[in-house]
């Protein structure tokens, strides 16, 4: 009989293993981008409901979040059916297709690439790929600024949280947590359209980062030390500047990365038409340059690789402790 245990943890490994070689598949057909569908097409029923908005909020969240546990579920169930090596092989799929680090790696360089041609338009174009503020006129300093804080939120909730959440409850709790997170990316805005429909969407993904972002306190500087950043100083600056942000979790890992690299992150950015006045993070040390990106990127990976081996060695000691989370 199979020690459920190590069997998670192996599929976790394979799934690492999988998105550092492969990166996220760019497919119609990919579960987030499924789960993105199926999203917009409850939204426009769900808003149909004779309830308050608030209400209506809650009923998607379910309903997506649910629906999503549900259906991975029966895959995973399904791919039992075949015996060890297959479910063995499905679950790590799960879990490949809920962690990002190669791609948000990629990303990055695709934006470094530009700015190292001197192409700022091209280097807008490839940033406002992955992040949500406007970028048609930004500076380098504001271009390199807006990818390391998008390498940093992302060193949480496309790495950290799916494999916290893979570690707790496996494959299937990778995939609800990757539903609640691509919930808050479409709907959990603070403006007029979203700010009561998708309270409940974004508060669940406050919830579900909380923890995640609290450990990339401790690991990114650990990182930070292991490519010859230091520690004390990006940990210094995770508990100083950490809960300036208005999101309580983003403004961790942020904090963070900033002090690691001696910058200033944070500041007004524009969403939507709208200036968003943002606290500053960080001590302006250092300007940011595309090398800030670079070093960014080598943090990220080494903090994606720290959590791998020491949620694994934790969870292996819980379960010898009889205290197993899974």
């Amino acid at each position: 009989m199979k020690n459920p245990t190590h069997f998670c943890l192996i599929q976790a490994a394979v799934a690492y293993i999988l998105d550092i070689a492969l990166g996220d598949p760019q497919w119609p057909y990919h579960p987030v981008r499924l789960i993105g569908k199926f999203t917009e097409n409850m939204e426009c029923l769900v808003r149909k409901f004779p309830v308050a908005e608030r209400i209506r909020g809650i009923a998607l969240t379910t309903i997506v979040v649910s629906g999503t546990y549900l259906s991975t579920y029966s895959v995973i169930s399904i791919a039992k059916q075949g015996g060890i090596p297959f479910e063995m092989l499905s679950g790590a799929v799960v879990i490949y297709f809920t962690i990002s680090i190669k791609s948000l790696a990629d990303e990055a360089k695709k934006v470094m690439t530009s700015l190292r041609e001197n192409d700022l338009i091209k280097a807008r174009q490839t940033l406002s790929q992955i992040v949500g503020r406007d970028t048609a006129h930004l500076s380098e300093e504001q271009i390199v600024r807006a990818c390391i804080e998008t390498v940093a939120e992302g060193s949480v909730d496309g790495i950290v949280s799916p494999l916290f959440y893979t570690f707790v409850g496996g494959p299937i709790a990778a995939m609800a947590y990757r539903a609640i997170n691509t919930l808050d990316s479409m709907v959990g805005y603070r403006n007029e359209k979203y700010i009561r429909f998708g309270w409940a969407s974004a508060r669940l993904d406050d919830v579900a980062n909380y923890i995640p972002a609290r450990i990339c306190a401790i690991l990114i500087p650990v990182a930070s030390f292991l490519c010859g950043c230091g520690f004390t100083r990006s940990l210094r600056i995770a508990f100083r500047d950490g809960r300036k942000h208005e999101s309580p979790n983003s403004g961790i890992p942020e904090a963070a990365m900033a002090g690691a690299l001696r910058v200033q992150l944070g500041g007004p950015s524009i969403y939507h038409g709208e200036v968003v006045e943002k606290p500053f993070i960080g001590d302006d040390q250092n300007q940011l340059t595309v090398k800030s990106i670079d070093i960014a990127i080598k943090i990220m990976y080494v903090t994606s690789l720290l959590f791998l081996i020491c949620g694994s060695g934790l969870v292996i000691f819980l379960k010898y402790c009889n205290y197993s989370v899974l």
